[in-house]
């Protein structure tokens, strides 16, 4: 009794488990779909971006992109046209979701990922159970009892097990929250690029300052292409040759110890009236192609226009150094972008957990055939299903830039804020808030008592500070702020 119910405390654990990391994987193919219907969205690799608008799928209520050329592919066009609709997947699921949760069971990604060892594990289950029952119909109790094995084996090696999952599932984990740091990383810093070269828009100039918002609005589409290639399919690159709009990416091959492939270049299919391509001039363009590493481009082409800025009064080399540091950050980005995406867990402890997962589970119905008989299938197929999701959840956010981070929507923030897009009605703008035009000094001290407080300008000249206490001396139905 003891050693059960201490099974039935690890199963309740991996269920908490899998309950609480499903959250990152549910719905991914339905996004990739989604994704697919605007031809200047990265979707899934499975996926291509549509070019013949005409039999794309369109979701209801979610506006498409227009086609448009190099010469008219305006960054107007594109900031008013470009999705920004949330995420109805992004929602934090609370145990009043339950009836929902198990409604969509079926579209887990994670029950299709594991359905082949689960159905195995569940029809070797019935089978014992099935052999175990006509033994003891047939009057062979002693074959019976030699299949059973007791559940001590199965409770010294559960707590084994539970820490093998336990830290994959951990140290993916952490991959998926470093993942996300670096890109909220390298939002700031396009953020706080935008903001200097606003700022000092009168000594880096206008058309210089154009020109550093388009490399800045291509980075993250660039970094996103270098870390999930997205090229297009067969038929749309026979679409779209002999036409002005293709463009050749030549890839290189992944490094190997053998070599049995040849060391030459794979060509990679883009349109170029879709983001980022359409951000950049042809004589621009044609050099960031031929690059091996676009976004290191882009971040060396942005510290050549910083280092071409000349030197004012207001801009010294104080503020060229602040620019030069905020280029070195997106290095860095790209830096750790590469190293989540290129390191694995280690293969041997990959492979140890999975196959003592595996003998784990085939060994399982041995040690409870005797007691549950026929209910031993569908009781191992749950333990199945638990462990091997855990597992495979693990597997599925180590590489967070595979799906479970939405680097399209992280594009488009860092899209929207750099070249100042907005998507308001009333059509303000993030550049507004450079721009003092039809403001006057006045209006603020025109503004009434916002709080309540007396806090105005005349009130202001009141105000005393006695201990850290403020006290309004114009203010006496409020007396003194506690």
């Amino acid at each position: 009794m003891v050693h059960m119910s201490k099974n039935r405390l690890f199963s309740i654990a991996v269920a908490a488990m899998a309950t609480t990391a499903e959250s990152f994987t549910t719905l991914r193919t339905e996004r990739a779909r989604l994704s697919s219907s605007f031809p200047h969205r990265f979707v899934t690799s499975s996926d291509a971006i549509p070019i013949n608008l005409d039999h794309a799928i369109k979701p209801p209520s979610i506006p498409n992109f227009s086609p448009c050329g190099p010469s008219s592919c305006s960054v107007e066009t594109l900031d008013a046209e470009m999705d920004t609709f949330a995420d109805p997947n992004d929602k934090r699921y609370a145990a009043s979701d339950w009836l929902h949760n198990m409604k969509n069971f079926h579209n887990s990604s994670i029950l299709r990922d594991i359905k082949n060892p689960v159905s195995w594990i569940t029809s070797w289950s019935i089978l014992v159970s099935i052999v175990h029952r006509s033994f003891c119909a047939m009057g062979h109790g002693d074959l019976a009892s030699r299949m059973c094995l007791g559940s001590t084996p199965h409770s010294l090696i559960s707590s084994s097990i539970g820490l093998l999952l336990v830290f994959r599932t951990n140290s993916a984990y952490q991959k998926f929250r470093e993942g996300r740091k670096t890109w909220e990383k390298l939002s700031n810093a396009c953020r706080d690029i935008t903001r200097m070269i606003s700022v000092y828009e009168h000594n880096v100039g206008t058309a210089r300052k154009h020109r550093i918002q388009r490399l800045l609005a291509a980075f993250p589409y660039l970094l996103h292409h270098h870390i999930q290639p997205r090229c297009l399919d067969h038929s749309q690159c026979e679409e779209l040759k002999g036409s002005p709009h293709a463009l050749v990416l030549h890839e290189p091959y992944t490094i190997r110890k053998t070599h049995s492939r040849p060391s030459k270049a794979r060509e990679c299919w883009v349109d170029k009236r879709s983001l980022p391509w359409c951000l950049l001039p042809d004589s621009v363009l044609n050099k960031c192609a031929h690059s091996h590493n676009r976004p290191l481009w882009v971040s060396d082409r942005l510290s050549l226009e910083f280092t071409e800025i000349q030197y004012t009064e207001n801009f010294t080399s104080r503020e060229r150094l602040e620019l030069l540091k905020h280029a070195n950050k997106l290095s860095e980005c790209i830096g750790n972008c590469e190293r989540i995406h290129q390191t694995a867990v280690p293969l041997n402890y990959a492979r140890h957990a999975l196959r003592s997962l595996t003998l784990w589970s085939f060994t399982l119905p041995f040690g409870i055939v005797d007691k549950l008989g026929l209910l031993t299938g569908p009781v191992v197929g749950l333990v199945a299903w638990l462990m091997f999701g855990v597992y495979q959840i693990g597997h599925t956010i180590e590489d967070p830039f595979q799906g479970s981070l939405r680097l399209t929507d992280m594009c488009n923030s860092i899209y929207r804020d750099v070249m100042y897009g907005d998507r308001t009605q009333a059509g303000m703008r993030r550049e507004s808030a450079f721009r003092k035009d039809g403001e006057r000094e006045m209006d603020w001290e025109s503004v009434g008592d916002a709080f309540g407080l007396g806090w105005t300008m005349k009130a202001q000249k009141n105000m005393e500070v006695f201990n850290d206490k403020l006290v309004l001396a114009s203010a006496e139905p409020f007396g003194q702020l506690q």
